[in-house]
């Protein structure tokens, strides 16, 4: 703490990224990224992007990027918010469209940045206990609010919600704003993006970042009313008018192009997943339903933490939360299918192939 600090500095609770070792040989199944590279077109359209035209700003309002988008989920330009990253988008989400008299409210276990942005800009919030299977269930949001946000499916635990559910919500509350985080909807969801030509108080969020395998190049959108975008514009411009680069924008319309990869990458990681669910229970794991590129995880006989220690000495890393309800499951990211190997191979000198809950 330094004597230079804004009060609010002081107050702030930073989130804690998951983490990104350098370690040889590493199995890192911890942080949700693709195990597939990028499709090729986008590389070379990245390529094709550097050029002296570098020295030029890029296009403040990406129209090319949103026409694409547009284009690819039966939308038009003025419907679409596009941002680095749907962490920034979320961010200007809380700000924009969050923060009212009422808490947000959003689940009492879903991702950590939720309350981060809430601190950072006094957002009041209330969480919503999910129920004992670790379910979002509709009827509890049945209370005043400022507005609801949620994944789909929720994060870390991987099971969705159905667009009856949704529907059911937007309807509850006509007049509040609901947000839907689909970061992970492509590995077996399915998107409420065609809701918002019936909602105008639905906004989903979208990212690159996860099957599109564009992490590193931090890409995101957002869909919903247009009344809704030009809250979200207004915010952007107010802070930073070029969120997202030439580069950016080159890889994010190659990847849109390529459907033939996002397609066969896609189904790969959710054949995997089948897979290691499966090879999990039979080691005695009680394995929640997942829908995303990760499974979520307990053992009855074993310590989760203890678990994710020892799967580092293997060269494994996953994810473990300390959080109340979870603190016995692990988020294990899906892999290749070797990788996933060597994980099964590993928990089996860990927990004891004979094993049963």
């Amino acid at each position: 703490m330094s004597e230079f600090w804004s009060e609010i500095v002081k107050s702030l609770t930073p989130y804690v990224p998951g983490e990104q070792p350098k370690l040889p040989n590493l199995v890192k199944l911890n942080t949700n990224e693709n195990p597939y590279g990028p499709s090729p077109r986008v590389l070379k359209a990245i390529r094709g992007a550097v050029s002296e035209t570098l020295r030029l700003y890029p296009d403040p309002n990406a129209e090319t990027l949103k026409e694409a988008i547009a284009e690819y989920h039966d939308v038009t330009t003025i419907n679409v918010f596009v941002g680095n990253g749907s962490d920034e988008i979320l961010a200007h989400v809380f700000l924009g469209l969050l923060k009212h008299d009422h808490p947000v409210l959003f689940p009492d276990i879903t991702y950590s940045f939720y309350p981060v942005y809430c601190g950072l800009y006094g957002i009041a919030f209330k969480t919503v206990p999910l129920t004992e299977d670790f379910s979002i269930r509709i009827d509890d949001y049945d209370q005043p609010n400022g507005g609801i946000i949620f994944p789909k499916p929720n994060a870390p635990t991987g099971r969705a919600i159905s667009l009856a559910e949704i529907e059911q919500l937007l309807q509850m509350h006509p007049h509040k704003v609901v947000v839907v985080d689909e970061a992970y909807v492509d590995f077996g969801g399915e998107s409420a993006i065609p809701l918002t030509h019936r909602y105008q108080n639905l906004l989903v969020v979208h990212t690159f970042s996860k099957s599109r395998s564009l992490a590193g190049l931090r890409v995101g959108f957002a869909i919903g009313h247009a009344d809704l975008i030009e809250a979200l514009e207004r915010v952007k411009n107010s802070f930073n008018s070029y969120p997202l680069d030439s580069l950016a924008m080159a890889g994010a319309i190659a990847a849109l192009e390529d459907k033939a990869h996002f397609e066969r990458t896609r189904k790969a990681v959710i054949h995997s997943r089948e897979n290691l669910v499966s090879a999990l229970e039979a080691l005695g794991f009680e394995v929640l339903p997942s829908v995303a590129n990760f499974v979520f995880v307990r053992h009855p006989q074993h310590d989760a933490e203890k678990s994710a220690l020892a799967l580092r000495q293997h060269g494994i890393v996953v994810r473990h939360f300390k959080s109340p309800r979870i603190e016995q499951f692990l988020r294990i990211t899906i892999g290749t299918d070797d990788q996933c190997a060597i994980l099964i191979k590993a928990l089996r000198e860990i927990v004891g192939h004979n094993t049963h809950p």
